[in-house]
């Protein structure tokens, strides 16, 4: 496994390259950069440091990964970086940026990144997360595995969205939104269980079964949600995570 780097491209002497790293024509790779195994830089790709990128990561063209997080406050980034894990796909002009006061952006293993898409400050993503173009990620943030994106969506600072939720396309997302269920709207609010997203996920359909009859009682009825999860009961793994994020949501 050989490193190939174009001639065209800048490289910085402090960078670290892994076996099997491909750098295109004009991309450039700032000091403090560690490329793992297997990743590939297209042509005018940027990857700025402290950044950790992990193995096999494909990182299109004008994408800027590991870029100055987006303060008022002059150097608010030292000590900051960003970690990006494994197989993950950034195309187009995406953006992720460091943390802040020494903080880390971290994002895990298996994402995909649409065109366009922003990852700012101090944000944590998971693993298996698609964001569609256009979607922005405010400060803070957190995304949690297999959570899905339609096009233009946002969230807001320190907004956390729950495990294979689906946020709609055009959804603002101003609170936070709870595991396996679609949001839609501006203001994002609760409108189904995401049966598609937990199918692909793979979850037993048992499962599901069971969170469409707690989905129903949670948010199709007349009943507070507070007082619709002390009657609910279940020993149903999913169903158990959806019912103790929203008991210490609604606390």
């Amino acid at each position: 496994m050989v490193t190939s780097v174009h001639a065209t491209a800048v490289v910085d002497d402090g960078a670290v390259l892994g076996p099997d790293v491909e750098i295109g024509p004009y991309a450039v790779v700032g000091p403090g950069v560690v490329l793992g195994e297997g990743t590939r830089l297209f042509a005018h790709a940027v990857v700025l440091g402290p950044a950790e990128v992990g193995r096999a990561n494909v990182i299109h063209s004008f994408a800027v990964v590991g870029g100055a997080p987006q303060l008022k406050e002059k150097d608010r980034d030292r000590g900051s970086r960003l970690v990006l894990g494994d197989r993950n796909v950034i195309r187009e002009h995406v953006t992720l940026h460091r943390g802040s006061d020494a903080n880390v952006t971290r994002i895990g293993d298996d994402n995909l990144f649409m065109v366009g898409a922003h990852v700012a400050h101090d944000v944590v993503v998971g693993s298996h997360v698609t964001v569609a173009n256009g979607t922005q990620l405010a400060g803070h943030a957190v995304v949690e595995d297999y959570a899905t994106f339609g096009g233009l969506s946002g969230v807001a600072q320190f907004v956390r969205v729950g495990e294979s939720a689906f946020v709609a396309a055009g959804a603002m997302c101003e609170r936070d939104v709870p595991p396996f269920v679609i949001v839609q709207g501006d203001r994002a609010r609760v409108r189904a269980l995401n049966v598609v997203g937990l199918r692909r996920r793979g979850v037993p359909d048992a499962s599901i079964e069971s969170l469409g009859v707690a989905f129903r009682r949670l948010f199709g009825s007349t009943v507070p949600l507070a007082e619709a999860l002390r009657r609910l009961s279940s020993d149903d793994p999913y169903v158990v995570r959806l019912t103790s994020v929203l008991a210490r949501s609604s606390s």
